[in-house]
This record gives C-alpha cells, sequence and structure tokens, in this order.
C-alpha cells in the first residue's frame, strides 16, 4: 500500500487541517524543539510553526537545513548561536515589532535549555512580547525514559547540562552533583568521555552506578547501566562506543544510614527548638533531612524535656 494511501497519509492530512485552524498570531517568537537525531521524531505542530514562521533563526544554519530539507519547509534562515546571541535578540525584537512570526531552533532538542536561545527567549519577554514553546524531543527525556532510575513514586532528578572541559573544574564539579541524594543528567562529548570515567571513578568511587546512553534516537542508540569501576573496561571492549553524544545519568549519592542522620537531626533540632514549637521544628527538620516523622519527633520531645 502507497503511504499516500494508508492510515498514516490520512491522519497526517487531518492533522494538519486542525492545525491551520489553530491559533498562530504573528509578532510572535515560537520557540521550537527539533529531533535530538531521528528527523521522524518531530512533531505536526512543529513542522507547521517552522513552516509558517517568517524566519528561522538556527544555532547552525547548515545542519538546520537538512531537518527543513526533509520536511520540505522553505523558511529563510539566520545564525542564532552563542556568539552573535545578544545582536540576534535585538534583530528578532525588530521583526515581531513588525509583526512577523519568528521561529527559533537549537541544532537539536529544546533551544534554550543547555543550548543557545535563553538571552533571546528573556530579551523578548522583556519587551511584552509574545513567547509560544512548542515541545518535542528531548535528550534528557528520552535518558531517563530508557534507564528505570526513576518513577512516580520517586520522579526526582536533577538535571546538571554540560559536565566542565578541564580534569580539576570536572572533580570539583562532580563533587557538587555527586552528593546529591537524586538521579544527575548530564551530558558529556566523545573525546572527553574516558577522562569523564577517570575523574568520577576518583570522586564517587567504583560502586556508584552510571547510565550511559549514546546515539539516542539513532541507529545505534545504546543505553547501558554499569559500577562506575567497570566503565573504562567497557568502552575499551568496542571503540565504536567512544563515539556520539553522550546523555549520562549518575544514580543518587547513597543516605547516611540513620544514625548519622539522627546526629545531624539533633543539631538542627537544638538550634529550631530555641525558637519555634516542637510542631513546627519537626516539620521543618522531617522536610530537610528525609527522616520518618516519629524519629524526629521523639528526638525532638527528649531534647525539650531535657
Amino acid at each position: 500500500m502507497a503511504i499516500e494511501e494508508g492510515p498514516f497519509y490520512a491522519a497526517w492530512k487531518k492533522v494538519t487541517a486542525d492545525l491551520e485552524q489553530q491559533s498562530w498570531p504573528e509578532a510572535c517568537l515560537y520557540v521550537v524543539a527539533t529531533p535530538i537525531g531521528n528527523l521522524a521524531d518531530i512533531s505536526p505542530r512543529a513542522v507547521f510553526a517552522l513552516s509558517q514562521a517568517d524566519v528561522i533563526a538556527a544555532e547552525d544554519t547548515r545542519s538546520s537545513r537538512v531537518l527543513l530539507n526533509a520536511w520540505g519547509i522553505n523558511t529563510p534562515l539566520m545564525p542564532a548561536h552563542r556568539h552573535n546571541e545578544a545582536r540576534v535578540a535585538q534583530e528578532i525584537i525588530q521583526l515581531l515589532q513588525q509583526g512577523k512570526r519568528v521561529a527559533l531552533i537549537s541544532d537539536a532538542g529544546a533551544p534554550a535549555v543547555s543550548d543557545p536561545g535563553g538571552r533571546i527567549v528573556r530579551e523578548v519577554r522583556q519587551q511584552g512580547l509574545l513567547v509560544r514553546p512548542i515541545p518535542g524531543a528531548s535528550a534528557v527525556i528520552t535518558a531517563l525514559m530508557g534507564s528505570g532510575v526513576s518513577s512516580d513514586e520517586n520522579p526526582t532528578f536533577a538535571f546538571a547540562g554540560f559536565v566542565p572541559q578541564k580534569s580539576a573544574a570536572r572533580q570539583q564539579w562532580l563533587r557538587k552533583w555527586g552528593e546529591m541524594e537524586m538521579p544527575v543528567v548530564m551530558f558529556e562529548s566523545p573525546h572527553r568521555i574516558l577522562a569523564f570515567c577517570r575523574d568520577l571513578l576518583l570522586v564517587c568511587g567504583a560502586g556508584r552506578r552510571l547510565t550511559v546512553a549514546r546515539e539516542l534516537t539513532k541507529r545505534f542508540e545504546q543505553i547501558v547501566t554499569l559500577p562506575v569501576g567497570e566503565l573504562e573496561d567497557w568502552f575499551a571492549q568496542d571503540p565504536h562506543r567512544q563515539l556520539g553524544e553522550f546523555v549520562l545519568i549518575l544514580e543518587s549519592a547513597p543516605r547516611a544510614d540513620e544514625d548519622e542522620q539522627l546526629v545531624r537531626v539533633t543539631g538542627l533540632l537544638e538550634v529550631l527548638l530555641e525558637t519555634v514549637s516542637v510542631k513546627d521544628s519537626v516539620k521543618i527538620a522531617t522536610q530537610l533531612t528525609g527522616l520518618a516523622r516519629n524519629v524526629v519527633y521523639a528526638r525532638a520531645l527528649e531534647l525539650k524535656n531535657a
């Protein structure tokens, strides 16, 4: 069956017709998420927004043209990267004030999220002009979906962005993020991945676990979770594993045992009880330490009655 006769084509035509009836205001900056690797991972709404724009501000016009050509979009492009973002922000504001529709995209994923665009969005909003985000693919969410490190009972995670390039700064950065009691998502490039693994081993130890997600949504996509002490050997087994962009998820820092936490909460309660009630002291200490309320309450009563 030809695509033009199948259910996909019929559904696409219907969705496109629905999009034409939706609101697409002029004098608006459309911040559009683009695929992170697979060109098919773009929404009909994103395609429509890019085709309706008067101009598209792109981090790299050459790579963006590949995506636009794949979807038959002929909208003119203008460069908008970290080196010209301040100037381009003013140019975009002028276009919007003339009633133009401007789309903002990065090389992959969501603009202004560990990618250029944040300054543009901020300055456009400060001028009182309309900004409309068009959601889509996200390397962070894709890696979390494939890793199993989060759950509806414990959905918390931290996004740390790109790992620092130099070893000393990287180790200091890893110490800070490595202390968090939640999974930490970070980005790393292929030519620094082995140095990252060595520094992570030094800072977090061999037993801590890391999820490595590479080439997400592409042909050679790979998602593995390993103890930090095994990472270098895993990469050495196949040189191809060092290729591609990496999303890394460091497992939560091990929680201090209850005795250590009780020592910490005792000091906290001693300060709180000087100024607030037992009830409020327990509430605050429970939230800050994560200890069970009955444990904190019993300790608070001991201190109050001492």
